[in-house]
């Protein structure tokens, strides 16, 4: 026996048409004429809402199209007989499985804790939408740390790539990254077999709408469309753009997180009721064409590489495959012309899409508008899998109609007769700007909520499972009652990404640049391992294997490193090799670690006279050519680092009131206040927070500091004094005993 809740949806469309009223409540009033209705004010983007602050609970929304949307909800005090039913208890609820969610559960589980993986489509896990692609400029180094702590994105992409080539070779380690075209199919096939069969992780389709909130503002699970509630300690929402998601190609649209799949509609409004902010966001993604009618003598191959490079640091999945071939062509000004004659018809320039779309992969309809001094963009044809005709265009996004997207891809050079399997299209979403969440990546509202991924407002799947396997961590933490881990920004590009989601006001998608991280010479894909498996091996997802691995091959480097460091050489065919490649003579004798240090110089030549050590692989080779050749440069950035370090990681109280420092700027206050930093340098981080705003808070903390600890002597002084006194008055009471 139970009490129940019951809960009444009506939509009233577009009743302002028909019936006008100033106010909600003088149209509810009547309906429900019984319960005492008060209504509190507040703003959805352009629209009015009013939640109900009585025993039954009750809210109005105006919708964006001009109508209200209506839901009542209340208690009743009779008791209910549930036959039949049981409550579902699990350790960790996750909200969509996407490359976010398959983290979260991922680690979730392998910690220990009883996972539920809710998701819309079961077929439709670890699903890549946009490019097969994982993995690129600092994106790379995601999927590397991502492997490093134990998750999977890595090692599925390694298990399912078409192609694989390390960008930026010509430029330093810090920005070099590995790219790789995975099979659409076979990706999200393998992550689903690895879900499915991962203890302590159960799936179940459904569509969440309602987090269930405890008295203490506390998560306690989830309801679903349907009605179920599933109860957990932990619930993760990564749920991409499907919340309140719709698709646009030219001014068609439909309500839809992706094409052919159904958008998530209520939670949006669910957690504005809770007090989240929330916003717009938009992306896009180009067309596929048939490649049976592209002619691909017009375009310019790109090969992979001939040695293949790996995401993962476990060797078990280091297995070769044949690689497909990618192309280049370019836009034209036939390509240009007619998108400029054409602008009226897209989305964004028609004005009837606001959301901000992703500055770093804009449509192409952006780049001619943005770029208008360049005569031609360059245009990738990447095949979406091995046995399907499908291309993608990368770098051709647009939100122009249909009947336009084929005579604009004819204007590309290959694609004169191509035919188009799919057509482009826009899709805008909901997302919570992430400053309501702590490092930990859990909200501050609500104790055990944590957001991941695009509802954090960023783009791509590496940015996402970064997030991802963060979360999993910290609900699993935080549901066995341990303390969560946090990832800081000079650790990692998982620390640098997160800081930057939870300190900035981002309002645009937010996409993983090199330029992003200071201290990116340390925080490099060749020594994501030694950066985070310890940390992965002490949370608890790096197995005695793995752990085994990773110590053998740290101590093989060590000992190549000490190896060159004492084997010197005098002359000889190695000696004239070296000088000619550096053009720096080598005269005397020189130790094998000085003439690795000289530029031009890599690890290779000593192979080739016999100063090797072939008992390394590639990857440890190429880890102690990197920690040789850029020493000084590396150091020197461990120094600066450790001298601004302990002031950026002085931490701030939680009750701090900005808004009584008068000290600092107004500006300075509001964003404070806003945000809430943990630390001196989140706070430093933030918008308009300037360097005298710091200055002035260290002031004021240090002030603060030295009066607690002039109140502490005081209150030691004063009781001091009063064990004094009641000692001289205790010396007279026991004489007069005495005697």
């Amino acid at each position: 026996m139970a009490a129940a809740t019951s809960t009444l949806s009506i939509h009233l469309a577009r009743l302002t048409r028909y019936i006008p009223f100033t106010s909600p409540k003088s149209l509810i009033s009547p309906l429900l004429p019984r319960c005492r209705l008060s209504f509190r004010h507040g703003v959805r983007r352009s629209c009015a809402i009013w939640t109900v602050n009585c025993r039954r609970r009750f809210s109005v929304s105006a919708s964006s199209q001009g109508g209200w949307f209506v839901v009542v909800a209340f208690r009743r005090t009779g008791s209910i007989d549930h036959v039949g039913t049981s409550e579902e208890r699990y350790d960790v609820i996750v909200v969509g499985g996407g490359h976010a969610g398959c983290e979260a559960a991922l680690a979730s589980a392998r910690l220990g804790a009883k996972t539920l993986l809710l998701t819309l489509n079961i077929d439709r896990i670890a699903w890549q939408p946009c490019n097969p692609a994982v993995g690129g400029p600092a994106k790379s180094q995601l999927v590397h740390e991502v492997d490093a702590l134990g998750g999977e994105i890595g090692k599925v992409a390694d298990r399912c790539y078409l192609q694989k080539r390390v960008l930026n070779t010509s430029r330093g380690p810090a920005v070099q990254a590995l790219r790789a075209q995975t099979d659409k199919r076979e990706y999200a096939l393998k992550m689903k077999s690895i879900v499915e069969n991962t203890e302590n992780l159960s799936i179940r389709e459904a569509m969440v709408t309602e987090i269930i909130v405890g008295k203490n503002d506390n998560v306690e699970g989830v309801r679903t469309y349907f009605g179920m509630d599933f109860y957990a300690s932990s619930v993760i929402l990564t749920t991409g753009t499907f919340m309140s998601g719709k698709i646009w190609v030219g001014r068609t649209s439909m309500a839809a997180g992706r094409a052919g799949e159904a958008a998530s509609e209520g939670l949006t409004e669910y957690l504005q009721s809770l007090g989240f902010e929330t916003d717009r966001l938009k992306t896009g993604t180009p067309a596929r064409v048939d490649c049976r009618t592209v002619d691909f003598s017009r375009l310019e191959p790109q090969h992979g590489d001939e040695e293949v490079s790996w995401f993962s640091f476990d060797p078990d999945f280091h297995i070769e495959r044949e690689q497909m071939c990618c192309y280049l062509t370019r836009t034209t000004k036939s390509t240009h012309n007619l998108i400029k004659e054409n602008l009226h018809e897209t989305p964004t320039y028609g004005g009837w899409v606001e959301a901000k779309g992703p500055r770093y992969c804009p449509s192409i309809e952006d780049k001619i508008v943005r770029f208008q001094d360049k005569e031609s963009h360059q245009i990738f044809l990447e095949p979406e899998g091995r046995t399907v005709p499908e291309l993608y265009v990368q770098g051709f996004s647009t939100g122009l109609p249909e009947r336009l997207q084929l005579p604009l891809l004819r204007t590309l050079p290959g694609l004169e007769h191509c035919t188009i399997l799919r057509p482009a299209y826009a899709v805008e979403y909901d997302y919570l700007p992430a400053h309501q969440c702590s490092r930990s990546l859990m909200t501050k509202k609500i104790e055990g909520l944590f957001f991941s991924g695009q509802i954090n407002g960023t783009t791509g799947y590496e940015e996402a499972a970064a997030q991802g396997i963060v979360c999993g961590i910290n609900a699993a933490r935080h549901a066995h009652h341990q303390s969560p881990i946090v990832l800081e920004r000079e650790s990692s590009y998982i620390g640098t990404l997160i800081d930057d989601l939870v300190t900035k006001d981002l309002r645009e998608p937010y996409r993983m640049l090199t330029s992003r991280s200071e201290y990116r010479l340390l925080l490099r894909s060749d020594n994501a391992d030694s950066r985070l498996t310890p940390l992965g091996r002490e949370i608890g997802l790096i197995d005695d294997r793995r752990w085994e691995l990773y110590q053998n091959k740290q101590a093989r480097i060590s000992e190549e490193k000490h190896r060159l460091k004492t084997t010197k050489i005098s002359g000889g065919d190695l000696a004239e090799e070296v000088a000619q490649l550096s053009s720096q003579p080598v005269k005397g004798c020189f130790s094998l670690e000085s003439l690795l240090k000289k530029p031009h110089v890599q690890y290779d030549v000593f192979e080739k006279y016999g100063f090797g050590n072939s008992s390394l692989t590639r990857m440890e080779k190429e880890c102690v050519e990197i920690d040789i050749k850029y020493e000084g440069f590396i150091m020197r950035q461990q120094i600066q680092l450790e001298q601004v370090a302990h002031q950026q990681h002085r931490k701030l109280p939680e009750d701090l009131d900005y808004q009584s420092m008068k000290n600092l700027s107004k500006e300075a206050r509001e964003k404070l206040t806003k945000v809430k930093p943990q630390t001196i340098g989140q706070a430093s981080r933030v918008g308009g927070v300037s360097p005298a705003d710091i200055t002035a808070l260290l002031i004021i903390l240090e002030s603060k500091k030295r009066e607690m600890r002039e109140r502490k002597r005081d209150l030691f002084v004063k009781s001091m004094m009063v064990e004094s006194d009641q000692q001289a008055t205790s010396v007279p009471v026991a004489e007069a005993v005495n005697a």
